[in-house]
């Protein structure tokens, strides 16, 4: 490198010689800067970097990707449920990428009867799937209304059944031991299912909602607080919420107001319903009310039709990615095997 004298000569004696006349002066100032351009380039300059692309801007993995298939109603009786089953676990077993986690998300079954699970397990193990949890839904309780002819009677409800019969049947199914309800970490993510505990045989005041003990909000709001540092949970129900403020009564979450309650201290929390099989199509299903981010599903045996007095060929679920910033979910149409535009979300972590 070229000391700060040596520079300093150079320059005033250019210069000096500019001074003198500059027709004299610039063969020397081409010399100077061919002599000292060389040394510049062989020790100043570093070479330029490869052009690879940064670490920071190739794209990341998920560290979840899951399916939410939510009222399923497979029944011996009705075969198109179980058709639609097939349409959707198809789809599912033939994905492009790799699936972590499926969550049944309540009615699996029409009526709760072991012949019902017996056929469920024998679709499931058709094709090959990951690990799979779920929760209760009101039609899981019905064999109840079943007399032994296996007729629907309400007369002689409950048919010499008990609520406790149908949970044993749900949890001996999906691998639960003691309780209904259970939370599990899959790759770091929390998912929490929480389940219908009675039915009408034990409350008969309870109708079609979700009847949630005072045991099962305890553990809920115990298991939350792995929550305080912001990582995302995501807590699936069956039956939907009512207004805010409220409880719930038929078809909706009843202990609404100690839910809500439970959930508001913390951020970044989803909470997935079923039960109202809803449409994907032109319908809102992400419900902006609450302290957490609601989301409602569709059905994948008795989405509802778009086209009032029309039987729907329908079978939908939902698609879920969780990102360390965001978390996208989307609607996904089975019997084509196509993305619903109107069920398109990208929620940012907070």
């Amino acid at each position: 490198m070229m000391s700060r004298r040596r520079f300093i000569k150079k320059m005033l004696l250019s210069l000096g010689l500019l001074t003198a006349g500059a027709a004299a002066s610039i063969p020397f100032v081409r010399r100077w800067f061919a002599e000292a351009e060389p040394e510049k380039a062989m020790n100043e300059i570093e070479p330029p970097p490869l052009q690879l692309q940064e670490e920071a801007s190739l794209p990341k993995p998920p560290l979840l990707t899951m399916f939410l298939l939510s009222d399923l109603h497979i029944s011996v009786g009705e075969s198109s449920m179980s058709d639609k089953l097939h349409l959707a676990l198809k789809d599912i077993s033939e994905w492009e990428t790799k699936l972590d986690t499926i969550v049944l998300g309540g009615d699996l079954t029409d009526f709760g009867r072991d012949s019902d699970y017996k056929l469920l397990k024998r679709i499931l193990d058709q094709y090959p799937l990951p690990p799979m949890y779920g929760n209760m839904g009101n039609h899981d309780y019905y064999d109840i209304w079943l007399n032994e002819r296996g007729a629907f009677s309400t007369d002689t409800v409950p048919n010499g059944k008990t609520d406790a019969m149908s949970r044993e049947r749900f949890m001996s199914f999906i691998g639960y031991s003691g309780k209904p309800y259970k939370d599990v970490w899959v790759n770091g993510v929390h998912l929490i299912m929480v389940s219908q505990e009675a039915y009408v045989e034990e409350k008969p005041d309870v109708g079609e909602g979700a009847w949630y003990s005072d045991e099962q909000l305890d553990w809920l709001r115990e298991t939350m607080k792995a929550h305080e540092d912001g990582k995302p949970a995501f807590v699936f129900i069956h039956q939907p919420l009512p207004e805010p403020g409220s409880d719930g009564r038929t078809h909706q979450l009843i202990r609404a107001k100690a839910f809500r309650e439970i959930l508001e201290p913390y951020r970044n929390v989803f909470v997935l319903s079923g039960h109202t099989h809803r449409s994907f199509v032109n319908e809102n299903h992400y419900n902006r009310q609450n302290s957490f981010h609601w989301f409602n599903n569709a059905s994948v045996g008795r989405t509802r039709s778009v086209l009032p007095g029309q039987a729907s060929t329908a079978a939908q679920g939902l698609f879920i990615q969780v990102y360390p910033q965001e978390v996208v979910l989307r609607g996904r149409e089975f019997s084509d095997r196509t993305w619903i535009d109107s069920a398109d979300w990208n929620i940012p972590i907070v």
